[in-house]
């Protein structure tokens, strides 16, 4: 059987038409270990590792997360974890993406492979590796998907983005240390930022 590698180097050399990719491809891949992908469209993107800042982030977010939906419907899920925005039961589904942190309250999306569908909360934190484009495209994919809240952590400098996708409608509010941040989905959902960002 080919490598991963070996069978997406078409997709990420030519232009997308020449080579797109399913979920049912997706699974099949043969990855090294710590080799993760993302699936947006039909092409593959590889995933750079996160450094040690972005994981401290992902820990104090996820651990401040996991506490307020401990007593409520949704459950927290930090990366590695497949979000197939797009969800088709046949698996011909084009888009598989890992966020961070993703947060599902509708229990008939999560299956045993990850999230079937748009999480309720998808949080992303930015690294020296993500592009502009990237982060456009994915935050697209987002709100075309039906995400209902997507937060964008960027380390440096220290700011926090809250996007509610409210039908046709964008409410964004940027936040930074020493403030909390408040979610514009759930109530009475606020994270103090500065054990967010100490690093």
């Amino acid at each position: 059987m080919l490598s991963f590698k070996e069978i997406t180097m078409a997709a990420l050399v030519l232009p997308t038409e020449d080579r797109l990719f399913t979920y049912a491809d997706y699974k099949r891949w043969e990855l090294a270990e710590g080799e993760r992908y993302e699936l947006i469209d039909g092409v593959a993107y590889a995933m750079a590792a996160p450094n040690a800042i972005h994981q401290a982030i992902v820990a104090v977010l996820t651990a401040k997360l996991y506490n307020f939906f401990e007593d409520k419907p949704g459950k927290v899920y930090p990366a590695p974890y497949d979000v197939r925005l797009f969800y088709e039961e046949d698996e011909s589904d084009d888009t598989v993406v890992q966020p961070d942190i993703s947060v599902v309250c509708d229990e008939k999306k999560r299956g045993a492979e990850g999230c079937r569908g748009a999480p309720d909360l998808a949080v992303e934190i930015v690294s020296p590796t993500n592009t502009f484009v990237e982060m456009a495209r994915k935050f697209e994919r987002y709100r075309q998907a039906g995400v209902r809240e997507y937060w964008v952590v960027n380390p440096e400098p220290q700011t926090l983005f809250v996007y509610r996708f409210d039908g046709g409608e964008i409410i964004t509010r940027s936040y930074r240390p020493p403030g909390n941040v408040r979610s514009e989905t759930f109530p009475h959902l606020e994270i103090p930022l500065e054990p967010v960002f100490a690093g």
